[in-house]
């Protein structure tokens, strides 16, 4: 039947034999912020430097509720996904007005700028067009 312990090589216990790796802990460190929250403090930070506005961080959630809302429309998701980013921006552009109307309330200073000044609203369009078909795209 079996032996003892001492009829066997001391090799064939090896416990050693087959482990892993030690594991190691993370080596590079980041800001924990996501790519989208990058990207308004940069669309906000752009506008600022661009057109001499004064907007804050907490302004930067306009855009992200105008991005939220238009990647949530049905319509424009289906547009996103049948089209290139090229041919998607007329269908977006026809619906940023009706976007930014429905956020308007709490944003006025922000409202009032994106439909009077067009060279503001073209580069905030821009970049909100950019931000719904990627994250459409992306699955979000």
């Amino acid at each position: 039947m079996f032996g003892t312990i001492s009829d066997y090589p001391e090799s064939a216990f090896n416990l050693n034999v087959g482990e892993p790796d030690p594991l190691k802990g993370p080596t590079d460190v980041g800001t924990g912020h996501g790519v989208a929250e990058v990207q308004l403090s940069t669309l906000v930070k752009n506008l600022n430097e661009r057109f001499g506005t004064e907007f804050t961080p907490a302004d930067q959630f306009f855009f992200d509720q105008v991005r939220e809302t238009a990647a949530a429309d049905e319509k424009l998701q289906q547009a996103v996904l049948a089209n290139t980013l090229k041919n998607f921006e007329p269908v977006f552009n026809q619906q940023l007005e009706d976007l930014l109307v429905e956020r308007m309330d709490g944003n006025e200073e922000i409202f009032v700028r994106l439909m009077n000044d067009e060279a503001f609203r073209q580069v905030a369009a821009a970049y909100l067009m950019r931000a719904v078909y990627e994250q459409v795209r992306a699955g979000g």
